[in-house]
């Protein structure tokens, strides 16, 4: 999706911004996987959960901007929604186990 932005400074910047915060998703989440309590399970799996949501904000950012179309962004939005509320989910769920 990021190399599909047109080449400007703008799409540079958000283009930047939306790799960043994808990315970081998915290596909180292994972090969370190697955690050795359930209160650093938890932290990372937040942490988690606020890329996604950052995620999503640039994914807007860059259908509001026009540089891809909504239509075309459509299903990232929906995935990103989706592993939102999964992580919403596990996070809610591993503090009641523990009372975190």
């Amino acid at each position: 999706m990021v190399s599909a932005l047109s080449k400007n400074i703008a799409s540079d910047a958000v283009g930047k911004q939306v790799v960043r915060s994808g990315t970081s998703i998915g290596a909180n989440i292994a972090e969370a996987q190697g955690a050795v309590s359930k209160k650093e399970f938890v932290y990372h799996m937040n942490i988690a959960k606020k890329e996604a949501r950052e995620t999503l904000f640039w994914l807007r950012i860059i259908c509001e901007a026009e540089l891809i179309s909504e239509n075309k962004l459509k299903n990232l939005i929906d995935e990103n929604n989706q592993i939102i509320a999964i992580l919403v989910t596990i996070v809610k769920t591993s503090q009641k186990k523990d009372n975190l």
